[in-house]
């Protein structure tokens, strides 16, 4: 009879926290992409110069711009969750030995 073998798969709080980790490190690359992605729009007609409209862009970057906050808002909020990292600091960790 074979002992049985060790699991290969990770436990799962351990993997949801890599992933995360994982998604924060690439945020600041999927917002890059976004906000080059107006540069890669042409335009229809082979005369016109290629330039949509300026109110498009700007609520498309500030639209962009405040998806990245939110996303960072909440990876942070789970990565703080998943740490257990306090709130704030604002308290010492030991209290100060009284003389």
């Amino acid at each position: 009879m074979t002992p049985p073998r060790p699991s290969q798969f990770l436990a799962r709080d351990s993997y949801r926290l890599r992933r995360l980790m994982d998604a924060a490190r690439l945020l600041p690359v999927l917002g890059l992409v976004l906000f080059l992605l107006p540069l890669l729009r042409g335009s229809d007609t082979p005369d016109a110069v290629a330039t949509p409209a300026t109110a498009q862009e700007a609520v498309f970057l500030f639209l962009v711009w405040g998806g990245l906050v939110l996303a960072a808002l909440l990876m942070s909020l789970g990565l703080r969750h998943a740490l257990d990292l306090p709130a704030r600091r604002d308290e010492p960790d030991e209290p100060a030995a009284e003389e």
